[in-house]
């Protein structure tokens, strides 16, 4: 196989990683809180060619050597946490978050031997209701998403709000539960939502269903996912806004003309392959 073969191949394979991305980004446009992913390329390898040196001429200013390419590799598929605009809503539990970050969740698989196993996620969705325990004698009310996982507090336990009573979610994540059957009692404290900021947007993987998780062998997880609290909320703040949702920030017309871009790439390196086996059957083909 010779160089030009080679060369558009191994482009060719960059190429549909990247329109399989372009593909997730539009069919997401219209999912709340999703955050499109951007594609990074890189040379496979450059090796440096010398010309003979008969090319050598009195007055020549360019070098003997020249480069040559083996193709482009994709080398990382990072998420661009670009705020999308903001949806005003009826329900008092949809929350929307402004800034670099993330709602911390917890959810239950099970293991070999059908035992729950909590797992913690994140997402950006901030559509939530609330579920009752599965605890019959406790009266209170979990905040979880539309999946039933378990919304995370400051605390790191799951958001509890008191049976009969309305929420009021303010900036900082704060719950203020009111009385539906009293009105002239003052509104107690519930909780706070946990939130944390994306420090290394390029480790979180995507599970679906608009879920993050950290990959295995992460030492240091506040390196990644930093917890917000009151002492690095000042500069870059990250804030909550009730009864808004967040819309995706992927642009229809920018993914269509980079769709546009990377099919011509496509395009121009299958001809590449097709006009270098056609002149390698010409080859094949000479008579003496």
């Amino acid at each position: 196989m010779n160089h030009s073969m080679i060369n558009s191949s191994v482009s060719m394979h960059a190429l549909q990683q990247k329109l399989d991305m372009l593909s997730n980004n539009i069919a997401n446009v219209n999912t709340t809180g999703y955050k499109r992913k951007e594609a990074s390329f890189q040379d496979v390898l450059t090796s440096v060619k010398q010309q003979p040196k008969g090319f050598v001429k009195e007055g020549r200013l360019s070098p003997l050597g020249y480069n040559q390419g083996w193709g482009a590799r994709l080398v990382q598929a990072q998420l661009n946490m670009t705020q999308g605009s903001l949806q005003a809503t009826e329900s008092p539990l949809d929350v929307a978050i402004e800034g670099n970050g993330l709602f911390e969740i917890n959810t239950f698989t099970r293991d070999a031997n059908n035992n729950p196993v909590p797992q913690t996620l994140w997402t950006r969705n901030g559509s939530f209701e609330t579920s009752p325990s599965n605890d019959p004698a406790d009266p209170d009310l979990f905040l979880t998403t539309k999946d039933g996982q378990y919304v995370m507090g400051a605390d790191n336990n799951p958001v509890r709000i008191p049976a009969d009573h309305s929420v009021q979610i303010q900036i900082d994540g704060r719950i203020l539960a009111s009385s539906n059957l009293d009105k002239t009692s003052p509104p107690v404290e519930a909780g706070q939502i946990k939130l944390v900021r994306v420090i290394r947007p390029q480790l979180l993987q995507e599970l679906g269903d608009n879920l993050y998780q950290l990959p295995t062998g992460i030492a240091n997880r506040e390196e990644v996912l930093q917890t917000v609290d009151d002492t690095n909320n000042s500069i870059d703040p990250i804030t909550m806004r009730q009864g808004f949702l967040e819309n995706s920030n992927v642009a229809l017309a920018d993914e269509m003309t980079d769709l546009l871009l990377v099919q011509r790439a496509f395009q121009l390196n299958s001809k590449a392959i097709t006009s270098s086996d056609t002149m390698m059957g010409l080859a094949n083909n000479l008579r003496a």
